[in-house]
């Protein structure tokens, strides 16, 4: 079935004494033989590759999710050490979680992911599904992630597309559509479809993700040592710079920030909780307001009962940090906690923690820590 489907596209080699006129068989290019027997040869040896625990294999998906392999490893071994099954993390608090991703990035993958452990402890009995369809069912888990699961840990013919998947097909198939579209996700997909063979899906999907990370990268693809370098499209035309298409990327935009670092006699910092939705979602972070300067944020901290009257905001260093589609150009300012913290109004999340407790015990963003770091642990009274 394979051999007739890319047959139909025309991918065929014949052996040198064919070409030579000698009357031997012509020889189909198989290009999924070719790509795992280049994987099995080839591959990176990395820790959740070791494991068929489906657990351990989709923590390892939602980490990998827009971050390097590098940055995920240490991260993936912590947390499978504290969460060594699904149960472990549905009955820890969600801010444990969070505190062991801290660092990691884009903070809703971790809140889902102990959403989704609920689920399967109360759906599915602690145990994942098999199943494509009910994959898809739990928090926090699309069609990457599920076809990655299905197939790795279960052996499911499903498909999968990430940023790696979609550069090597737009370069072997040669395909014209921009893969962020709308239009080349679907024809990515069914690409992607057509083409994961019943045996072995999952190391399929595992070279294919392979060889866009290690060989067919955005800039200075090794053509030369690809297994599937001799029927690529883009190879063959010479158009591997062009492909896969890329629309112009807006910059980023700058977003001011002012965060105020208040800390009581002893030192302990106020930490606020963010909403659960939008940007370091359930985090937890010093107060952080988007108004232009210290003194716009102290009349809106007196205005919750976060600085007593009288109290005064001191501008420390500014501090950026940039996100994929905005840049925080942050103010980092400093005072005294109020008197009375108890009696602050909305939002009621605010705590005063030590830096060290707040650390270990709340999931605090890399710009949290950043303000932290840049104002002092001392308050004047």
């Amino acid at each position: 079935m394979l051999c007739d489907f890319w047959a139909a596209r025309g991918f065929r080699h014949t052996s040198l004494r064919a070409r030579m006129g000698r009357s031997l068989p012509e020889v189909t290019f198989d290009p999924v033989a070719a790509l795992g027997a280049w994987y099995d040869t080839a591959a990176r040896d990395l820790p959740w590759r070791r494991s068929r625990d489906p657990w351990a294999i989709l923590l390892s998906e939602v980490m990998l999710q827009q971050t390097r392999v590098d940055v995920v490893e240490p991260y993936w071994t912590r947390m499978l050490a504290r969460f060594p099954e699904p149960r472990a993390m549905a009955e820890a608090p969600v801010d444990d979680v969070l505190s062991r991703w801290s660092g990691l990035g884009y903070y809703r993958r971790a809140r889902n992911l102990w959403l989704c452990a609920r689920e399967i402890v109360d759906r599915f009995d602690g145990e994942l599904p098999a199943e494509l369809e009910a994959l898809l069912s739990l928090p926090g888990i699309g069609p990457y992630t599920a076809g990655a699961v299905a197939s790795i840990a279960f052996d499911r013919p499903a498909p999968i597309v990430d940023g790696n998947v979609a550069r090597v097909l737009s370069r072997f198939l040669g395909l014209a559509e921009d893969p962020k579209s709308s239009a080349g996700q679907r024809r990515l997909w069914s690409e992607a479809a057509a083409l994961v063979p019943a045996d072995r899906p999952g190391r399929f999907n595992q070279a294919l993700m392979e060889l866009g990370a290690t060989i067919c990268t955005p800039r200075s693809p090794a053509c030369a040592v690809c297994p599937l370098d001799r029927d690529c499209v883009a190879r063959r035309e010479g158009r591997v710079g062009e492909l896969p298409v890329v629309s112009p990327r807006k910059a980023p935009r700058t977003v001011q920030l002012v965060a105020v670092a208040l800390r009581d006699p002893a030192g302990r910092a106020v930490l606020a909780r963010r909403p659960q939705e939008g940007l370091f979602g359930g985090m937890w972070e010093p107060p952080m307001l988007e108004v232009a300067s210290p003194a716009a944020a102290a009349r809106a901290l007196r205005a919750l009962g976060l600085l007593d009257p009288g109290a005064r905001l001191r501008a420390r260093e500014e501090v950026r940090h940039v996100l994929s589609h905005r840049e925080l150009v942050v103010t980092v300012a400093s005072g005294p906690a109020p008197r009375d913290l108890a009696a602050a109004r909305p939002p009621p999340s605010y705590e005063a923690l030590g830096y060290e407790d707040g650390a270990v015990a709340r999931g605090l963003s890399t710009l949290a820590r950043k303000v932290l770091a840049a104002a002092p642990s001392g308050v004047r009274p």
